[in-house]
């Protein structure tokens, strides 16, 4: 299982820092949410951001593009040094296109689906997918509680990605904690991502551990 923390709630005012000790606690990936005030009702930070911190961290960056119209932004993202650009099904008119660029540009692609957006969505393009990220809780806040359906739909698409061969990964966001990555893993889930269940409890490391132990269990 790999843990992805939620930079939402991070130390907006340390974020270099904060990177730093991801990485010093045994952490490969961080999550970047970044929303537009449109899509969700939240703004939160931009490329020239995660650009300037790319040549802080080792760190894969995680880039989640909570945003109306995501084409628009692809190769910003990219030349900021996202390692995976995710954008949402519902936020664009042409998934097939978006995903072909965002390939184009050299980085791994995903796919967002919130809580009420059926998998069917994926039909056609699930090969192209590096990711999917299964919304497990309304995208736009930190702080929410775990949608309990969305187990269900984490089943379903492990089963799917199965049935077609694929290694597509499958990454849950929202409510995630050690309680509930037991089950998050035992139903396909692959990258998890937890904002303040992780960074509300330091120090990281610990964090961390807590969390792989409870996906061995």
């Amino acid at each position: 299982m790999i843990l992805s923390p939620s930079l939402l709630s991070s130390d907006y005012g340390r974020l270099a820092d904060e990177l730093a000790a991801l990485e010093d606690a045994g952490l490969s990936w961080v999550h970047w949410d970044v929303m537009d005030g449109m899509f969700v009702p939240n703004i939160t930070l931009g490329a020239p951001i995660i650009k300037k911190l790319r040549k802080a961290s080792g760190l894969f960056f995680d880039v989640h593009l909570m945003v109306q119209a995501p084409e628009r932004y692809i190769a910003d993202f990219a030349d900021a040094g996202a390692d995976m650009l995710v954008v949402h099904a519902e936020a664009t008119n042409h998934l097939e296109r978006t995903l072909s660029e965002i390939r184009r540009m050299g980085v791994q692609c995903g796919v967002a689906l919130n809580p009420h957006t059926p998998l069917c969505v994926l039909e056609y393009v699930l090969d192209q997918l590096d990711m999917v990220l299964i919304m497990s809780v309304n995208p736009g806040f930190g702080g929410q509680k775990f949608i309990p359906f969305t187990m269900r739909k984490i089943e379903e698409l492990s089963a799917m990605i199965t049935a077609r061969g694929l290694k597509t990964l499958i990454q849950v966001d929202g409510g995630v904690d050690p309680e509930n990555t037991p089950e998050l893993v035992r139903r396909g889930a692959d990258v998890l991502v937890s904002g303040s269940a992780f960074f509300g409890h330091p120090p990281y490391r610990q964090r961390h551990d807590a969390f792989q132990a409870a996906a061995a269990r």
